[in-house]
């Protein structure tokens, strides 16, 4: 019986999990990292290996996108697996973990396993799936497996997935153990506000509905929760400076943020340039809520980074507001974004690794993830931090077919991309018959 083949990546500069770089080789095999040293000698060759020269490009851990939107089933005009897939492929994504506002909902064990087996058909990359939380389903919530973890939509949401009633809130914070995460906005102050500025067709007017306060309001509320119960509690998509600061001086050991590139890089200001391509929930903020959080990222007061990519056609976003649906793509420019921010000076190539794989990995237990060590899976990108190029329209994966970054121009774009030691990805072509796996979550 023949040895698996192995997968030698040669000359690479790669980033060791002490933040360091070393230029050397990395040795794969069975999906699993052997061995990293400046120099691995040929094995006996076996039928099948496979050599990547690396000069010159960055070796880093796979992306771990720990909050998409992938629309299937139900919603494929948008997106599906196999498209959001590839995407990732193209966008250094090796792993995602998806959230429940699918139709049908996944608020129930039958629903979680039609999505993994989905997913096993169609993914290029690995894959999670949270399990939704309505006013009815605490039993499911407790007792879906594998996931993540649970997933609240505190507002922004309509239908059974919106919990926003404190006492139905209570009533999951205080049974079980399981991570709950949460969008955070208040839906009355917004129901309220959407009557004040009624008939007002201007998308800038999203930002002010869904103002900072209707965020402060709930991220308050799921943090006193979370204080009572002690119970593990991560707040999706950071967006406003007063959430920020509310955590810089309140963040108990068992909470962790998150925020979006575009809550980041982009401010009410884009309304202007690409109209309601940049209306998403919650909203852009300020330019002060970029430096707040920015800094606050910086300080390890928000732990990690999600594209929140949220797809819809350009038909959908054409509509007018407010008839327009909220979300924007973001897995395929995610980490070129960051990379191009590093290679400015605002932050370090580690720490962008960190804030888009270890950190996600450890908050969310996934096993051998977010690190090149030996014994961890080759879940592994090669980045060109040399060259430049667009976002073009023409060039996304991603089935919506448009970025509210294009026209930026970027570089760490990823040249090849490796799934459990299988190159999925490699200068423009993509291995379609490469499937990922189901994500664990130990603890």
């Amino acid at each position: 019986m023949s040895s698996p083949p192995y997968l030698f990546i040669r000359r690479a500069t790669i980033l060791l999990p002490s933040g360091e770089f070393l230029v050397g080789d990395v040795k794969t095999c069975g999906g699993e990292i052997l061995e990293i040293a400046p120099i691995i000698p040929d094995s006996a060759t076996n039928t099948g290996d496979r050599e990547i020269d690396a000069q010159g490009l960055t070796l880093l851990p796979g992306v771990i996108d720990p909050q998409v939107h992938f629309r299937e089933p139900g919603l494929e005009h948008k997106e599906d697996l196999f498209t959001a897939s590839c995407a990732c492929a193209k966008g250094g994504v090796t792993s995602f973990l998806e959230m429940p506002n699918t139709r049908p909902l996944t608020t129930t064990q039958t629903n979680l396993d039609d999505k993994l087996q989905r997913a096993a058909q169609k993914c290029l990359v690995n894959y999670g799936f949270f399990i939704g939380a309505t006013a009815e389903n605490l039993p499911d919530l407790l007792e879906a497996n594998p996931t993540p973890g649970i997933k609240i939509f505190m507002g922004s949401m309509h239908g059974a997935l919106l919990v926003d009633g404190e006492a139905a809130l209570e009533a999951i914070f205080a049974k079980g153990e399981r991570l709950i995460a949460v969008h955070a906005e208040d839906q009355d102050r917004i129901n309220r506000r959407r009557q004040e500025f009624a008939g007002i067709t201007d998308p800038s007017v999203h930002s002010q509905i869904q103002d900072n306060q209707a965020a402060l309001n709930a991220t308050q509320l799921a943090l006193n929760l979370s204080k009572k119960y002690r119970r593990r509690l991560h707040i999706l998509h950071l967006s406003t400076a007063e959430e920020a600061d509310l955590l810089r001086q309140d963040k108990p050991s068992w909470v962790t943020a998150e925020v979006t590139p575009q809550h980041l890089l982009l401010n009410t200001d884009a309304y202007a340039k690409i109209g309601t391509l940049a209306q998403m929930n919650p909203p852009l903020r300020s330019h002060h809520d970029n430096e707040v959080l920015w800094q606050a990222l910086l300080d390890g007061v928000i732990d990690f980074i999600a594209t929140d990519h949220a797809p819809h056609t350009l038909e959908e976003k054409a509509q007018g507001y407010p008839n327009t649906p909220s979300g924007m793509p973001g897995v395929e420019t995610s980490l070129p974004l960051m990379l191009t921010q590093a290679m400015q000076g605002r932050c370090t190539v580690a720490q962008v690794s960190n804030w888009m794989s270890t950190a996600v990995a450890k908050a969310y237990n996934i096993p051998k993830k977010g690190a090149i060590a030996p014994g961890y899976d080759a879940d592994l990108i090669l980045v060109d931090l040399h060259n430049y190029r667009p976002v073009l329209r023409e060039e996304v994966l991603t089935k919506c077919g448009w970025s509210p970054f294009e026209g930026w121009s970027l570089t760490g774009w990823p040249q090849f991309t490796i799934v459990g030691g299988q190159l999925v990805y490699e200068k423009g072509k993509l291995y379609t018959d490469v499937r990922g796996k189901a994500l664990t979550f130990d603890g």
